[in-house]
């Protein structure tokens, strides 16, 4: 998580305090993933926290405060989940099939993650900006060094990472957060996108 997402007095300097902090995290993203922002409460988070209700001002100033917090952290685990995935050997194309596979094996364990960011919409509309347009960037970037190496057509910029990133978005909603029986699994969805994705912008 980023720490300008908590004021310098109250970000964590020990161990345990890192922990107690991701607690709150992950309690924030269970207890907004189960009844949306306005039906949460902080009282909710630090029961699934299991940390006393004072505990949580340690950290942050409002339920806002850690809603915005949240988006933050998972936008950055969308970011850390590819690079993670990723490595300095992989060409162009595969840098994208296994950074889409990465997303959706994400996004697999953290489902709650299309409910909050879609809140975020209307909650806190400049995390929700922010995470789209830190993602779009980062997709913009590799498909610059794509087209550098050769490997894809030069000029490629922000709408076609745009469009790449929305072809990503859905292709999780509809085969991780709508999964059907018999749907293929991440890495045949992964090699299918990437072959449309081969038809229309490699060199």
């Amino acid at each position: 998580m980023s720490q300008a997402q908590i004021s310098n007095d109250k970000t964590p300097r020990t161990e345990r305090g890192r922990r107690t902090l991701r607690k709150l995290l992950d309690a924030a993203a269970t207890e907004f993933a189960d009844k949306g922002f306005h039906e949460a409460s902080i009282s909710g988070i630090t029961r699934r926290a299991g940390v006393a209700l004072g505990t949580f001002y340690t950290y942050y100033d409002s339920k806002d405060a850690i809603f915005r917090a949240l988006v933050s952290d998972m936008s950055a685990g969308v970011g850390r989940a590819a690079r993670e995935a990723l490595d300095p050997g992989m060409g162009a194309l595969e840098v994208e099939r296994v950074a889409l596979r990465a997303f959706l094996t994400f996004a697999a364990e953290h489902k709650e993650i299309y409910r909050i960011i879609d809140e975020a919409e209307f909650v806190d509309p400049e995390s929700y900006r922010t995470h789209y347009e830190t993602i779009g960037a980062r997709i913009e970037e590799r498909l610059q060094r794509g087209g550098e190496s050769g490997e894809f057509i030069r000029g490629l910029g922000a709408p076609e990472a745009w469009a790449l990133m929305g072809m990503n978005v859905f292709l999780g909603l509809r085969y991780v957060i709508w999964a059907r029986e018999g749907d293929p699994d991440s890495d045949e969805i992964a090699k299918r996108a990437n072959a449309l994705l081969a038809s229309g912008i490699a060199s």
